[in-house]
């Protein structure tokens, strides 16, 4: 067994620096077999993370072949998998990177334990976040329901020191078969989209790093302002590269911190969205209905909408609501498989509030079109717009795309960029919309742009009135 190969699964941990797991399986000099697995948790993704989830793995068997290894791509029901190659290679261990939804919860849980009892060493890692979340306790010995006290509680706790990349990853004698991830067609569901999205995607562990080093030598001193104007490129970006583990929090946390003690305190703020999205993976282990139920108690007779193919629904899906902060947002999101932070609170709370539409109508669109989707932090932030979650909005507090566009696009250089119809020169991406949406959609740059389907003023009375007289 102590020469046996360790099979090394890599899920959504697409790097080769600060990777405890693969630094563990070098350090025994057992041969490795890096793995992938297309099991049902990847299947039931949406077409935009599972087509990002394809690129991100495509892009780590480059370089993994780069160093001298390779990577095996395996599809199948993943216990089913692993024992099968264990059998082929002999292989005495399976090691991983812990996952924190309540699926990849149950698949690893036995996983570990058809393993054990075959006498195969099955051991899980950290990695995907800095604090596990049962590892921070109120001083009762519960879990925070409050981001405040949290973000005290660990925000002077010693954060792991990022791992350097093992300098061998050591061959088997022979490698097993791997299918052909092509063959896997994870681009299906994405259609037209997949050339749009291309260009916008940005790859791999070398690329977040050199994000991560722009941001901090470039952006972060104006962090504080600088990320609430979306027609500006100053935000780090990363949620990308840390959905799938391209790079780690912990090097995120570091870097930032080097430049807060230098005395860039913006950096401070970009240390409490790293705590922002712990905080939502503590929720989510503590309370799991937060992806699917609503987290307060009492908002299930909130009479929702909940038909995701209502007139005004669509109308919002598509950004032909007429109100431009929020359709420019929601084509950025078609365009680029993103969408800037601010405009993900006016979208969200323009569907909730506004169109009085359920958070799991917007969770359930964002889950698909996101090449940067998280499961916690997705689902913390509708429920957080839509009230029904931890430290939620309150009712009362209804965004005003109209004075936010004016306040956060003065010049409206974000408008121009991403609607076609309010502007002559028209922008080249704004065009580009036409060419990534379902061709029965049925949408052209040449239409007229649509009246306000809810202004802002009625809509946010109509809200008040809803909130109001809510039956809890």
């Amino acid at each position: 067994m102590r020469k046996s190969p360790i099979i090394l699964w890599f899920r959504r941990d697409f790097r080769l620096s600060d990777h405890a797991a693969l630094t563990a399986a070098c350090s025994t000099g057992r041969p490795i077999i890096p793995l992938v697995i297309y099991d049902d948790n990847v299947q039931g993704l949406g077409a935009a993370p599972k087509w990002r989830w394809g690129l991100g793995a495509e892009h780590l068997g480059k370089k993994l072949k780069d160093c001298g290894s390779r990577l095996i791509f395996r599809s199948g029901r993943a216990i089913d998998v692993l024992q099968e190659l264990v059998v082929e290679s002999s292989a005495g261990a399976v090691f991983w990177s812990r996952l924190y939804d309540p699926d990849a919860v149950a698949r690893d849980i036995e996983v570990k334990s058809v393993l054990k009892e075959k006498n195969i060493e099955a051991r899980s890692f950290g990695g995907h976040l800095m604090f596990e979340p049962w590892t921070v306790e109120t001083k009762t010995g519960g879990f925070y329901k409050v981001y405040t006290p949290f973000w005290n509680t660990v925000k002077n706790r010693e954060v792991d020191a990022p791992l350097t990349q093992p300098t061998n990853i050591k061959s088997p004698t022979s490698w097993p078969f791997s299918d052909h991830i092509s063959d896997w067609r994870l681009d299906k569901e994405m259609g037209r989209g997949t050339v749009v999205v291309r260009p916008f995607v940005q790859l791999g562990e070398k690329v977040a790093q050199t994000r991560l080093a722009d941001f901090i030598e470039n952006k972060v001193a104006t962090y504080v302002e600088g990320r609430d104007i979306p027609a500006q490129a100053r935000t780090s970006n990363l949620s990308e590269n840390l959905a799938l583990g391209e790079i780690s929090p912990h090097q995120c946390w570091h870097a930032a911190m080097r430049a807060f003690n230098e005395g860039q305190f913006g950096a401070e703020t970009f240390l409490k969205e790293l705590v922002w999205r712990e905080f939502a993976y503590h929720l989510m282990h503590h309370t799991p209905w937060i992806l699917d139920q609503n987290w307060k108690d009492g908002w299930d007779a909130f009479p929702w909408n909940t038909n995701a193919s209502s007139p005004e629904v669509m109308a919002w899906k598509y950004g032909r609501t007429g109100i431009q902060f929020v359709d420019a947002a929601m084509r950025e999101l078609y365009v680029t498989g993103r969408m800037h932070n601010r405009g993900r609170m006016i979208v969200a709370s323009y569907l909730t509030k506004h169109l009085l539409s359920h958070w799991r109508i917007g969770q359930e669109w964002f889950s698909n079109c996101l090449i940067d989707w998280d499961p916690a932090s997705n689902a913390m932030g509708w429920q957080w717009s839509a009230g029904s979650g931890p430290d939620a909005t309150p009712y009362f507090r209804v965004f005003n795309p109209v004075t936010q566009l004016d306040k956060f696009d003065k010049n409206r250089d974000y408008t121009r960029r991403w609607i076609a119809e309010v502007c002559h020169n028209q922008h080249s991406d704004a065009l580009k919309f036409y060419n990534a949406i379902p061709l029965q959609i049925g949408l052209s740059s040449q239409d007229t742009y649509p009246e306000p389907i809810v202004a802002a003023d009625i809509g946010r009375k109509r809200a008040l009135t809803a909130y109001e007289n809510r039956e809890f």
